[in-house]
């Protein structure tokens, strides 16, 4: 019978007692801010754009619409579908990019950099050009699928040769499968300039113009991936102490390792699918909320679900008024700030694992 090893923190000491307590319900108070952020987050998210809303107009739209005014149209059937999809797809790349940090103990890893991406947005293509999908919730499917291949073919691929998969080995590997299968994806859509028109706005990482549908055919995954998760959240505590010292602690190593990719790949493939593939919000975002509550992955999610919601719902907006009466697409938004910080990330001396 495996026994599990805990170290229990010294509770006989009133002190010790108190510095735990204190810690703790300071996190939930910086979480419970965040929540507040995220809130001031969704009103400028309903009020600023290209046509600003006077927060009074949106107030009315939301408790007495009336379909003839257009502020309450706008408000109604576009600024709040794309707040609400900007919430559910921060949320899935927040906690996909804490989970796969966590699984592979990776601080490079995020749905971007290794190709997931590129693979769901291949096989949206895909579907688009050969099979003729065209439900959110088809070409869901077809970006989970896309999104597993990918994942396994860098993981797979950056672990040949000698030595095991390191961070930098497998960031190389996957942006290679992220060309490749970039340069895939346009040569497809040369051929066919149908798919092109459906695709272009959708390649770049767009929360406009998408409707409550998209948000409902998302939704259920997103749930699905994050339970997950957070089942998985104690295991990747054992894994993080080394894959020899989690199997002593009597982890399941193997059936972590299994749910975590099933996580990854339901979060990675319905945001995928819904906005298109936005980078590195799931590299940065898991590294601002360990920063904030170390390495228990249970708070860690929580924090980077919140921190996700709110980088992509800023970058959103910032798109909105940086170039009216035009708009900056989020996945340029997000590229652009995360960029710098992947370098930054990769010049660091003690990047060998988390």
């Amino acid at each position: 019978m495996t026994t599990s090893i805990e170290a229990p923190v010294p509770t006989a000491d009133p002190a010790v007692r108190s510095i735990v307590a204190g810690r703790g319900a300071g996190r939930w108070s910086v979480l419970l801010a965040l929540v507040g952020v995220l809130l001031v987050a969704c009103v400028l998210s309903i009020a600023v754009g290209a046509r600003p809303i006077a927060i009074t107009r949106v107030w009315d739209a939301l408790t007495s619409f009336d379909p003839a005014v257009e502020d309450h149209l706008v408000v109604r059937e576009l600024r709040i579908p794309r707040t609400l999809l900007g919430i559910l797809v921060g949320v899935a790349l927040g906690v996909a990019g804490a989970v796969m940090q966590g699984l592979t103990r990776n601080p490079l890893a995020d749905p971007g950099l290794l190709g997931i991406n590129a693979g769901a947005a291949l096989a949206v293509v895909a579907g688009l050009t050969f099979f003729g999908v065209q439900s959110t919730l088809g070409l869901t499917w077809f970006a989970f699928g896309g999104a597993a291949i990918a994942g396994l073919a860098v993981y797979v691929l950056g672990s040949v040769g000698a030595g095991r998969a390191t961070p930098v080995k497998v960031a190389i590997v996957g942006a290679a499968i992220a060309a490749l299968l970039t340069s895939i994806t346009t040569a497809i859509l040369l051929i066919d300039n149908v798919s092109l028109d459906q695709f272009r706005f959708w390649a770049v990482g767009s929360l406009a113009g998408r409707d409550l549908s998209v948000v409902a055919g998302a939704a259920p995954f997103v749930l699905a991936g994050v339970v997950l998760a957070l089942v998985v959240a104690r295991g990747l505590d054992g894994l993080a102490m080394g894959e020899d010292t989690a199997v002593a602690l009597g982890q399941r190593v193997a059936l972590v390792r299994i749910l975590g990719a099933l996580a990854v790949v339901l979060l990675c493939g319905a945001a995928t699918a819904a906005a298109g593939p936005i980078v590195f919000v799931g590299l940065v975002v898991p590294h601002l909320a360990r920063a904030l509550t170390g390495p228990d992955h249970r708070r860690l999610l929580a924090f980077a679900a919140v921190l996700g919601a709110i980088l992509l719902l800023t970058a959103d907006v910032v798109g909105r008024v940086v170039v009216r009466p035009s708009e900056l697409e989020v996945g340029v938004v997000t590229a652009f700030v995360g960029a710098p910080v992947f370098i930054a990330f990769v010049r660091k001396r003690r990047l060998s694992e988390l």
